[in-house]
């Protein structure tokens, strides 16, 4: 059975543009609503291009602050995409995120930008309870990660910066304490680093460019992504979401999430409903990336 979703996003790289068409049309999801942020008129109307293309534009589409001076738009978007007229959101993100969780109480939330948009819905809705947040997000150090998972990149250190923590760290240390949260999965840096969306995925990617449209479009934006770079996508929000749609594909630990001087790191703890990834398994990964069930061949 599908898997009801809401997925927060940012543009500021292609990353979270390959999720929204991943979770548009992936056979394990129902993508529900999108909040943005900060959620300008542009911004919005990228968003409601690609969902569009993806035969969904029944989607309702939040944002933070649609009036916001600053773009945050990548170029890659206009590279890929061309000319996107802007468009106005269905309401402001914390009310859509509100709503949809009052229809769909089951819903994921995945988020995959800086927390703003979750610290409103929980600071100014008090009767929403999130079942489960999942995040792209947080660090795990050598205190956490056993030896054979660790990334050379991350070798001896505990804490680390994380963009969309430290993007609003109030929302993210209210977010990781809070009781309305029944269930925290941190898809952390320390394995989203370790998968690049390259050469070798492309190709291996082709068979299944036209299973969904979703994957075409992820198709069609790293064909054009890779000419430029053709080193890759680290894929962080793409894992994220595969963690979410299949949670059997990372090893998670419980822990305690603390924050020093900037730096986010984990303390192995009990009772906290926080679970943070280890290690990712890339051949699950791929086949929930394309939508195959794990025991099925890729």
């Amino acid at each position: 059975m599908a898997q009801d979703f809401i997925f927060d996003m940012e543009t500021s790289d292609p990353d979270d543009a390959l999720t929204l068409c991943l979770l548009a049309t992936h056979p394990d999801v129902t993508l529900r609503a999108v909040t943005v942020t900060p959620g300008t008129r542009l911004q919005v109307g990228v968003v409601r291009h690609l969902l569009a293309r993806a035969g969904r534009s029944d989607v309702p589409v939040g944002a933070r602050n649609p009036a916001a001076e600053r773009e945050s738009l990548s170029p890659f978007h206009t590279k890929w995409l061309g000319p996107v007229p802007p468009s106005e959101p269905d309401a402001l993100a914390h009310e859509v995120l509100a709503l949809t969780l009052g229809r769909f109480p089951e819903a994921t939330l995945l988020t995959g930008a800086p927390l703003q948009n979750l610290r409103l819905l929980l600071d100014g809705h008090p009767e929403v309870t999130l079942r489960r947040w999942v995040a792209q997000g947080g660090f795990a150090g050598d205190n956490v990660v056993p030896p054979e998972h660790r990334l050379p990149k991350f070798e001896g250190l505990r804490t680390c910066p994380t963009f969309n923590f430290n993007g609003d760290p109030k929302g993210a240390l209210l977010a990781l304490s809070s009781d309305r949260i029944g269930r925290r999965e941190l898809v952390s840096k320390n394995v989203t680093h370790g998968v690049a969306y390259d050469g070798a995925f492309h190709e291996r990617m082709r068979p299944y460019r036209a299973t969904t449209p979703g994957l075409a479009l992820i198709f069609e934006a790293m064909e054009r992504y890779l000419r430029d770079r053709p080193e890759g996508k680290l894929l962080h929000d793409p894992i994220a979401a595969c963690a979410a749609i299949d949670p059997g594909i990372a090893t998670w630990t419980e822990v305690k999430m603390v924050r020093e001087r900037g730096e986010w790191g984990s303390e192995p703890a009990s009772g906290t409903h926080t679970f943070i990834t280890v290690a990712v398994d890339r051949e699950r990964f791929f086949a929930t990336f394309v939508g195959l069930k794990p025991d099925r061949p890729t």
